[in-house]
């Protein structure tokens, strides 16, 4: 017969055990559900801005192509709404996610989130934009790939604007708010111009620190011409 002591330990060790793995099983379940439920709600912020440009509710501005020309400045934009949509080719060709206004939690659940104080999209200045690397639909999860020369292109609804890489992936901590000043100076930018900044948070599943890109404006287009060379496959 086996020692009551030793019965004991194996009981507990098989009910740590069973514990150990329901334990990994509900974070996975989580993580996966607030997943579905981040892209869920990303697809219905994109549904609702087309739904807004289709009724022709945002302003017209001038473009001419190239990037020495500004389109007209948009009114302001509202906290917690979306007013533009971000694709990122180098993280594939059905990526795009909202951009919205503002950089609280409950705006960032929603999709990407601009820092309020920051320029306009295609405005003189430092377009400026945060986005989760994990969680909510881990929008920035593969960032360290993007490399100097990609493509960043973002619509709201009348305009493309390419932007393009000049430097990153770029490791600094959450207290470095200078990377979103107007010419960011690690950047390597040395006069005012329209740039963009990207950030997330590193590593992985942290927020010890942060990555950041830089980007400038390339160039603009109407919608009404088709998609920007970057978006065709």
């Amino acid at each position: 017969m086996e020692p009551p002591v030793r019965v004991v330990v194996r009981t507990v060790s098989e009910l740590c055990i069973t514990a150990g793995a329901l334990i990994v099983l509900f974070v996975a379940y989580v993580l996966f559900w607030t997943g579905v439920k981040a892209d869920t709600v990303m697809d219905d912020q994109i549904d609702q801005l087309q739904n807004q440009w289709a009724k022709g509710s945002v302003q017209e501005p001038k473009v001419t192509a190239g990037a020495s020309a500004s389109p007209a400045r948009p009114a302001p934009y509202r906290s917690g709404k979306p007013f533009a949509i971000m694709y990122i080719p180098r993280l594939g060709f059905t990526w795009n996610k909202p951009v919205l206004e503002g950089t609280q939690v409950r705006t960032l659940k929603k999709g990407l989130g601009h820092y309020a104080n920051t320029a306009q999209l295609g405005q003189p200045g430092n377009f400026s934009v945060a986005g989760h690397r994990r969680t909510y639909g881990d929008p920035f999860k593969d960032f360290p790939r993007l490399r100097r020369g990609d493509a960043v292109v973002l619509t709201d609804g009348t305009t493309w604007f390419t932007y393009r890489i000049d430097k990153g992936p770029y490791k600094t901590v959450p207290s470095d708010i200078e990377v979103i000043d107007p010419v960011p100076r690690k950047s390597g930018y040395t006069r005012p111009g329209r740039y963009l900044t990207l950030t997330t948070c590193d590593p992985e599943w942290g927020h010890s620190h942060r990555l950041i890109v830089w980007a400038h404006l390339d160039s603009t287009q109407p919608v009404e011409d088709g998609k920007p060379v970057a978006l065709r496959r």
